[in-house]
């Protein structure tokens, strides 16, 4: 008849399987090891390591400062004014600031290198009946219009949306 076969297994000793990872670490990540004992170094050299040390010993005095410094009721405006205005520059599409960014260069060479010479009421009367300067002026009226909406009046002093 058979005879099983006994099976023991040894009690898992996990101390021992990280020793032994430990161990072979260096040889498995060696090159990785080697790149941050470079970037440890570079950063002893320029002074970043002391730095960070300072950082982590004052921590609660900096912590304390800014909590004190973002309790003003002007930190808090601005930070609302942040939200605000990553809401609002979310919404618009990217080609209509680089059309501004593109325009504002252009402009202020055209209005330097036209300075020495006077510019008349009625040159730019004619200048402004250019498809151009008509669009221009256009979009600025529709923003004029727009802001003068959103004003909060003597009214209604909390209209601000």
């Amino acid at each position: 008849m058979a005879r099983p076969i006994p099976l023991e297994i040894p009690p898992r000793d996990p101390h021992r399987e990280l020793r032994a990872r430990l161990e072979n670490a260096p040889l498995e990540h060696a090159e990785a090891l080697l790149s941050l004992y470079d970037l440890v170094q570079d950063m002893h050299d320029r002074g970043i390591l002391d730095i960070l040390r300072g950082g982590l010993g004052a921590s609660d005095k900096i912590i304390e400062t800014a909590v004190e410094a973002a309790k003003t009721p002007d930190t808090i405006r601005g930070i609302r004014n942040l939200i605000y205005w990553r809401r609002i520059l979310g919404s618009i599409e990217p080609e209509w600031f680089r059309s501004l960014f593109q325009a504002i260069p252009e402009g202020i060479s055209q209005a330097t290198a036209e300075r020495d010479r006077p510019t008349g009421l009625f040159k730019l009367l004619w200048r402004m009946r250019s498809k151009e300067s008509l669009r221009g002026l256009a979009a600025a009226v529709d923003f004029l219009e727009s802001f003068g909406r959103h004003l909060p009046s003597a009214e209604n002093p909390s209209k601000a949306d």
